[in-house]
């Protein structure tokens, strides 16, 4: 993104360059489920584009957290301590750069989900997925908490939130756990070797949840500090 565009979004609102950030993150997390579908299907051509596409978005997101850092002004005034803002912004980077470091293992060994947990894992998949979409959510309505002085109704809307992605990331937890279970019942099918990366997929996959999570956690900060 320009730099002319970026002091745009701070003109409009210190928040938005923030936020920008967060949709360019998502849209890179999401390409996980065209990229495991393809691999299920042992398309590797269409799951190496997804990955292209991943990387290519990361770059974006890695891009303008850079010129967010840059460009972000000293003194605000607003209730948000700067640091605050710039550690928002490096957790929630983290998202992508998991993504991009999943396909980019995963395409490296042609890894396939065995079929019988493959419809299960995409749903684990979406799950994780979802607990990013809702640390977007809860970004997005930093705009309201800035005009309401971070008081009111909208902090008690944003805990809600929060906790709403705590129990989205719990969902992961317990989903990851019968995956496990279930690969292990059939583990001796497989190469050895495979069987280890096929567990940590499962891990990877669900650091997206953890590493979202964290992002929740970083705003609990910010509004106990308000």
């Amino acid at each position: 993104m320009p730099v002319n565009t970026i002091m745009g979004l701070f003109a409009k609102s210190p928040i938005k360059p923030l936020q920008e950030h967060v949709v360019r993150v998502n849209e890179c997390c999401s390409h996980l489920i065209p990229f495991f579908e393809a691999c299920a299907q042992e398309d590797w051509d269409e799951a190496n584009k997804q990955r292209e596409t991943i990387s290519r978005l990361e770059r974006e997101a890695d891009s303008l957290k850079r010129e967010i850092r840059l460009k972000l002004p000293r003194g605000l005034f607003m209730p948000v301590d700067r640091t605050d803002m710039l550690e928002l912004l490096t957790q929630q980077d983290k998202l992508a750069n998991l993504a991009k470091d999943i396909a980019g293992r995963v395409i490296g060994r042609r890894l396939q989900i065995p079929s019988t947990l493959n419809e299960s894992f995409i749903a684990y998949v979406i799950r994780c997925l979802d607990a990013a979409k809702q640390a977007q959510k809860v970004i997005h309505e930093l705009d309201e908490l800035l005009e309401t002085g971070f008081k009111g109704r909208e902090v008690t809307l944003v805990a809600e939130m929060i906790n709403q992605l705590d129990e989205i990331e719990d969902d992961t937890d317990v989903m990851q756990i019968a995956l496990r279970q279930q690969l292990m019942e059939i583990e001796s099918k497989y190469n050895p070797i495979d069987v280890m990366f096929l567990y940590k997929i499962l891990e990877w996959v669900g650091g997206i949840a953890d590493q979202a999570q964290r992002v929740g956690a970083r705003l609990e900060v910010m509004l106990s500090r308000s």
